[in-house]
Formats: structure tokens, C-alpha cells, sequence
């Protein structure tokens, strides 16, 4: 927490709004998708879900495979704890949802699937996209997935295996090409860094990796720093919760620290 505190004084010093963009792409992003304030008909759909997961008493058995909860002490959680104490925050959600819908994103690629609030944003940003969502507690996702079939999303593909697993070159679902990655269900800076490694062959020119919680520990924060130094980004976005890489090769490389 306090390697957290320490990060977020520094981003608050070095952050800057739309003003301090000299990227087109960039400011493109920030003004026409970050500070978007329509309220989009999908958003009804998100709060629909998120009211039945906080009203869902429902105790499951939890399986950490990542670094673990550091709000509750057992693996047994009600749902509606989980949603209310660990949960994506509404704003963070809708960003999600904006961020694939602006960028056009038609395949998809999600680590964490956890209760689905990041699923459903991004799979309601494209009905005909292919989202494919990977999570290694089988119980954390069966319930997941009976919200996906009550809120009639089909465009979403779940894979119940570890993340190593569901990356490794055997596999050819792996190595398709994503528009958009969503990493959020492991909060270890080494394995972090070895998803990115392994996803650089499953990006293009126009994909994005986003990372949740670059802040959460020094070894996140080490891995974000090797992760925006590698000679395949050439674009990184510091939103402080998120860390986000682009490859677009006919940009220069910059690095932004931007307030959302």
C-alpha cells in the first residue's frame, strides 16, 4: 500500500488532461474516448448486471491462481462481497466498454474473467465480436457464465485453464491475432511480464494490451517499466489503474501519463 501511495503522488505530479497530448492518435483517444460523456444504451445492460451480482447472496469457493485477494481471507466469498469490495469500479467499466468500441475491436481477448463485469463491457462493445475469456477457477466461472446466458451475450467464449496455459504455442487459439487484450486476473510482475512476452505473437499493428493494476506491488510496477521499454511498443498510456501498450509501427515511441 505504500509503494501505492508513493506511485500515485508521483502520477498525480506527471499526469497530464488532453491539453498535454502531442499525438493525434493520442489525443484522438483521450478527447473522443476517454473523457466520451454519451451515455450509451449498453451502459443500461452494465448496471442491470452489476445491481444482480450486489443483490446475489450466493456463497462460492474461490481459487486464487494470481497473488491473491488482499481483501478477504478465505477462498469461500459471497458474491455480492466480491462485487462490492473487489469488484471493476462502474467508471472503470464503462472505459472498458468505450475503449473497445472506439477502437473497433473484433477480437478480443480477456485474462480474468472473474465475475464478468470486464466480459460484458467488452462484449457488449461489438455484438459481432469474438470475445474469448480465460479463468482458472471453475466455480468462479460457472457463475459468470449463468450471468452471460441470463443477459442473452453470445459472442463470448470461455476457456476454464490457467493463463500460461491457454498462451502456450501448442495451442493454436493462442496465437491468433487480438485486437484487444485485457489482462486482469494476475497481479505477479514476473508472470506478467511473461503473458506480454507471449501475447507479442498475437498482436498487430493495431492492437492494444491493457494491463490492470501496473501499481498494485514494486515487481508490477518493474514489469510495466520493461513492458513500455520494449522495442516492439511504441505507444504506452499510464492511467495510474491501467496501463495500456499499442504497437503502432508508424508512430515514434512515447510514453504518456494521462488522468482518466
Amino acid at each position: 500500500m505504500i509503494h501505492q501511495s508513493k506511485s500515485y503522488i508521483k502520477f498525480v505530479r506527471l499526469s497530464k488532461n488532453k491539453h498535454g497530448v502531442h499525438s493525434p492518435f493520442v489525443y484522438d483517444l483521450v478527447t473522443k474516448c476517454f473523457n466520451d460523456k454519451k451515455k450509451y444504451p449498453e451502459y443500461e445492460i452494465l448496471k442491470k448486471h452489476r445491481q444482480a451480482l450486489r443483490k446475489d447472496a450466493s456463497m462460492i469457493e474461490m481459487k486464487d491462481f494470481g497473488q491473491g485477494s488482499r481483501v478477504f481471507k478465505g477462498n469461500a466469498r459471497k458474491v455480492s462481497a466480491v462485487v462490492k469490495n473487489a469488484g471493476m469500479r462502474k467508471k472503470r467499466q464503462k472505459l472498458l466498454f468505450r475503449l473497445a468500441r472506439y477502437l473497433k475491436s473484433e477480437i478480443i481477448l480477456e485474462l480474468g474473467t472473474s465475475l464478468g463485469l470486464g466480459t460484458i463491457a467488452l462484449s457488449l462493445s461489438n455484438e459481432f465480436s469474438a470475445m474469448h475469456t480465460v479463468e482458472g477457477c471453475p466455480n468462479t466461472l460457472r457463475k459468470a457464465q449463468g450471468y452471460f446466458e441470463k443477459f442473452n451475450l453470445h459472442n463470448i467464449q470461455i476457456h476454464q485453464e490457467l493463463f500460461s496455459d491457454f498462451l502456450s504455442e501448442s495451442r493454436s487459439i493462442g496465437t491468433r491475432k487480438y485486437n484487444l487484450i485485457f489482462i486482469d486476473g494476475d497481479h505477479n510482475g514476473e508472470r506478467t511480464l511473461g503473458y506480454f512476452n507471449s501475447l507479442l505473437k498475437s498482436v498487430h499493428n493495431n492492437s492494444v494490451i491493457i494491463f490492470d493494476d501496473i501499481y498494485w506491488s514494486k515487481d508490477m510496477t518493474a514489469a510495466w517499466q520493461q513492458i513500455i521499454a520494449n522495442e516492439n511498443v511504441t505507444v504506452s498510456i499510464d492511467t495510474f489503474q491501467w496501463g495500456m501498450v499499442f504497437f503502432r509501427k508508424e508512430q515514434p515511441k512515447q510514453h504518456f501519463v494521462i488522468r482518466v
